[in-house]
């Protein structure tokens, strides 16, 4: 089978670059998946579970959402943070879910704030509670 690279970019680090069978992106209206030959296409993500495959081998990063391009078997993903699933600490998701939940939205600005972060923590707590 023929094989792309997945490259996932945060602000402070490349978390991952290697060559997969598949990958399936969490896009913010819904999962894409991704193989070999895969026309060039731009998306935004939503924060969610980023799923490659090589061989029989599935892995599962979490990602803050951001956007990713897809072209010349490249699929390219720049997020804020990136953390592989079985890796996320569930006391600190649930913290971090706290601390959203606790957030003021007492104008548009700060309530898509609040909306973001918690969408965000509850993402990151379901994913590792699953692993």
């Amino acid at each position: 089978m023929a094989q792309i690279q997945v490259v996932i970019v945060t602000p402070e680090a490349t978390t991952l670059d290697q060559m997969v069978d598949s990958v399936i992106v969490p896009l913010l209206d819904g999962a894409a998946g991704v193989l070999a030959g895969h026309a060039p296409t731009i998306g935004r993500l939503g924060p969610g579970e980023l799923k490659i495959r090589e061989g029989s081998t599935e892995t599962s990063y979490y990602v803050d959402g951001g956007f990713v391009q897809i072209a010349d078997n490249v699929v390219s993903v720049l997020t804020g943070n990136s953390v592989a699933v079985d890796e996320i600490d569930i006391a600190a998701a649930k913290e971090a879910l706290e601390k959203a939940e606790a957030m003021e939205s007492g104008n548009a600005d700060l309530a898509e704030l609040k909306t973001k972060a918690v969408q965000q923590a509850k993402s990151q707590l379901r994913l590792a509670e699953r692993a």
